[in-house]
């Protein structure tokens, strides 16, 4: 009966820590993307000829 509850006990563990890993990417993916837009932004604003 110990090795069911423990089985149970690392599985919702388990399931914790993958979802925190998912939104830890995400988080990192959408940081990325705003530095990537800002570059973007920046260097098109040092291209572009004043009017």
């Amino acid at each position: 009966m110990a090795g069911i509850w423990r089985d149970f006990v690392v599985a919702v563990l388990t399931a914790f820590r993958r979802r925190d890993e998912r939104a830890i990417a995400d988080e990192r993916r959408r940081a990325v993307e705003r530095l990537a837009e800002e570059t973007i932004r920046r260097e098109r604003r040092a291209t572009d000829p004043p009017e």
